[in-house]
């Protein structure tokens, strides 16, 4: 068999010996307090009291204690040093006398004795496991009836239940049928009412009371569904009444003001067509006038583009000498040009100015139309209107009574130059 190494630990104090002895330390051991060089230092080591203690716990679970002297003879203190090994000697000595006294004790219990203990010991097991079967065999009887009372009473409360519940329902009854009772005999009392005369009108009557409870409830319904009655209803209904008078006056004030207004938009609608269809006539007849003039021939018009006059466009429709009719976008640019002049100088014709500028009117135009548009600015200029022209064309030039012109003599500086047409023809003369 191999040999298993003991287990030795130091315990410096009473708890740290406990602490080896639980935790399987074979052999522990302990120093004295007064025989160590640590015997400075509080709670190491031991005492006498703690060392008896220790050395009885360590014994009663079947483990070795040994003394160790910490310390060694020196000078001055070999008295201390020989009552150290004196109390680890009169320990020695009690330990041993503990044991020999524990020896013959056990040399006492003799082997018959032990026999006799053990049947003893035996015969209670068997007397106690009997109580104790037979107290188990109570408690499963008693569980089992205690579990049948409960389903007994379970039984019951579910056949109770419905009863309750009829018990509830008629005490609500015969609460409602109370209070109702009191309500209408106090109504009655109130009303002044002869209880004797109106029990005897129902029983005259044949009054059923199923019938009549069921006229009382709808009649309650009835007023339950209109609900609170309003104290302030009366003063809220003149309010209302007050205010729908002022509704209505602003009302009718605001109908006569639509009527007017409307009356007002018709007649400006109709001044407004025939004055636009008086125009518009106007100009036609002095754009159809002047167009054959400046084209040498030819003829125009304008023409209206809806059947409503103050939502209609117009649209010019122009036919050259020698071409088909046709609107003003189709012409050419000269064409445009000319038409365009014509359109500006019937509208003119309207209501003329004191001044008309035309800045290079004549630039599209050859030299043919240039003459017309000439002659026709000069006539123009003859019923009041004096016209401020810009041209480059010697044409457009001649018809001028006075020229002003813009020369660049030197490199960007610009100079006026005034000429008097009939000063010029009068010096050429």
């Amino acid at each position: 068999m191999k040999n298993i190494p003991e287990l030795v630990c130091p315990a410096g104090n009473l708890p740290a010996l406990k602490t080896a002895v639980d935790n399987g330390a074979d052999t522990v051991y302990m120093g004295l307090k007064d025989a160590t060089n640590a015997r400075n230092f509080p709670g190491l080591n031991f005492d006498q009291k703690s060392i008896i203690e220790g050395i009885r716990y360590a014994h009663d679970r079947g483990r070795q204690v040994l003394m160790a002297i910490n310390t060694y003879a020196q000078a001055g203190q070999v008295e201390r040093w020989r009552c150290a090994i004196d109390t680890a000697a009169a320990q020695t000595a009690s330990l041993q006398g503990e044991a020999a006294r524990a020896e013959e004790e056990l040399a006492r219990l003799n082997e018959s004795a032990a026999q006799g203990g053990l049947q003893q010991a035996l015969a209670t097991k068997l007397e106690r496991e009997q109580a104790l079967a037979a107290q188990r065999s109570r408690y499963d009887d008693l569980t089992q009836r205690l579990r049948a009372s409960d389903e007994r009473r379970m039984q019951l409360e579910r056949e109770l239940e419905p009863l309750r519940q009829r018990i509830t329902e008629l005490q609500l009854k015969e609460q409602a049928a109370r209070l109702g009772a009191e309500q209408y005999t106090q109504l009655l009392a109130d009303a002044g009412a002869d209880l004797a005369a109106v029990a005897q009108s129902i029983e005259e009557s044949g009054v059923r009371l199923h019938g009549l409870q069921g006229e009382i409830d709808r009649l309650h319904r009835s007023i339950a569904a209109l609900g609170a009655v309003n104290l302030a209803a009366l003063q809220e209904l003149a309010a209302a009444r007050e205010r729908k008078q002022f509704l209505d006056a602003q009302s009718h004030d605001l109908t006569e003001a639509m009527n007017t207004l409307e009356d007002a938009i018709r007649k400006i609608d109709q001044e407004t067509r025939e004055l636009l269809g008086h125009t518009f006539h106007t100009v036609n007849e002095h754009f159809g006038r002047m167009f054959p003039e400046l084209f040498g021939g030819g003829q125009a018009r304008l023409v209206m583009t809806g059947d409503e006059i103050l939502d209609a466009g117009v649209q010019v429709m122009a036919q050259p000498p020698g071409k088909k009719n046709q609107t003003i976008h189709l012409l050419s640019g000269g064409e445009k040009a000319l038409t365009a002049i014509a359109l500006v100088f019937a509208i003119f014709q309207l209501n003329p100015a004191p001044f008309c500028l035309l800045d290079e009117v004549d630039a599209p135009l050859d030299d043919a139309n240039t003459e017309r548009y000439a002659r026709l600015v000069t006539a123009m200029s003859g019923q009041g209107t004096q016209f401020l022209f810009i041209s480059h064309n010697k044409i457009a030039m001649e018809m001028a009574e006075q020229l002003i012109g813009v020369t660049m003599q030197e490199q960007g500086v610009s100079r006026i130059v005034a000429v008097d047409m009939e000063s010029a023809i009068r010096m050429a003369q």
